[in-house]
């Protein structure tokens, strides 16, 4: 069976996810066939010269037109636009990819995972730092106790291309398209590995500041008003017990990608950069500090796919490692992980650090 698959988008993460659907058959050609059938834009000149770059058959300028003409609709659109043409091909038993954050508001997250469990189509959302292997490796090592008990996880993305206050206004410096700034665009990919290596968040703290209040319009000579954080911190309480700090900021200059996390156990402790992505830092019980594992053996997760050890792999491999699993998953009508429910734990995370800030105190989640 061959997927028929469209994409809602096809800048950043539209190139990132059409360059992992080409790699599949030669790299994983247990992976589902899949033919690029539609790219969706409003702009038809960037969406023909797109289309020819990415290897989709057609074009359309309406997700309305082809949303139940194919087996797997990729959103990969500005996050206001992620809710209803997900719910209308989840209504329509058509597999969906989210990127994330799910949505710009909880209400529309909670009317995505809605959709998700009323069909047996397989609802995925892109957290992709979950299928690097160092970041796989590292899950194992948690749950196989190796680390001991878990009692503190500390994360930090810290990105620099809003440092200078002329870069120009774009969708997401907006809350109404965006939701949050750093918090959902940076902040979300954090939240969900805290989750997926520790446990789920009983409460959180948290602070947002916004350091440029007004960015450059691009489209004209006035500026307009920026309404997101430009950074934030957050204390998370585990429900296991566990103590957790996150932060995120696009104004940290000289940091172009820097997501960073730590684990402390009772028994050991594990660091991990996407600076260097292939390398994991782990202590272990009775040794006197860390102990560099590049995770590049056969042994390790999707490694055996790729190259020999020691020739590392980027950022794009966990896309590709990432589409494997989910395209895997929709054509048996499988579930996959994470899911839209796992979107909406993280969103219900964002919300929650949104009031704190707000409000001025710890607020359940």
């Amino acid at each position: 069976m061959t997927l028929r698959v469209a994409f809602l988008g096809y800048r950043f993460m539209g190139t990132a996810h059409a360059n992992a659907l080409a790699r599949l058959p030669m790299f994983f050609p247990d992976a589902p066939d899949t033919h690029r059938q539609v790219l969706i834009g409003r702009d038809e000149s960037a969406l023909a010269e797109a289309a020819d770059r990415l290897g989709f058959a057609e074009t359309a300028t309406s997700w309305r037109e082809i949303v139940d003409d194919v087996d797997v609709f990729y959103n990969l659109a500005p996050n206001y636009l992620h809710a209803d043409p997900a719910v209308a091909a989840l209504e329509n038993d058509v597999h969906v990819l989210s990127e994330k954050p799910l949505a710009h508001t909880l209400s529309d997250a909670e009317r995505m995972a809605a959709a998700a469990a009323d069909t047996d189509a397989t609802a995925a959302v892109a957290f992709n730092y979950r299928f690097l292997p160092a970041v796989a490796r590292a899950k194992t090592l948690v749950e196989s106790g190796e680390l001991g008990e878990i009692r503190a996880f500390r994360g930090q993305y810290l990105q620099d291309w809003l440092t200078d206050p002329t870069a120009p206004w774009s969708w997401r410096t907006d809350a109404d398209l965006a939701g949050s700034g750093a918090l959902g665009d940076l902040g979300a990919h954090t939240l969900d590995l805290a989750r997926f290596l520790v446990a789920d968040v009983a409460r959180v703290s948290g602070h947002t500041r916004t350091f440029v209040d007004e960015r450059p319009d691009p489209e004209s000579d006035e500026t307009r008003a920026v309404t997101v954080d430009d950074a934030f911190t957050a204390q998370l309480a585990f429900e296991n017990g566990a103590m957790g700090t996150v932060e995120a900021s696009r104004v940290a200059p000289g940091r172009k990608n820097d997501h960073r996390i730590e684990l402390d156990g009772t028994d050991g402790a594990l660091r991990w950069s996407l600076e260097r992505p292939n390398e994991l830092l782990v202590r272990r019980s009775g040794a006197r500090g860390f102990e560099r594992e590049l995770v590049t053996e056969a042994d390790d997760p999707y490694v055996d796919r790729w190259w020999p050890p020691g020739h590392v792999l980027g950022w794009e491999h966990a896309i590709v490692h990432e589409n494997y699993e989910f395209l895997r998953a929709a054509a048996t009508d499988e579930s996959h992980d994470p899911d839209f429910q796992a979107g909406l734990a993280v969103q219900r995370l964002l919300d929650a650090i949104l009031r704190a800030d707000a409000e001025g105190r710890w607020v359940e989640c």
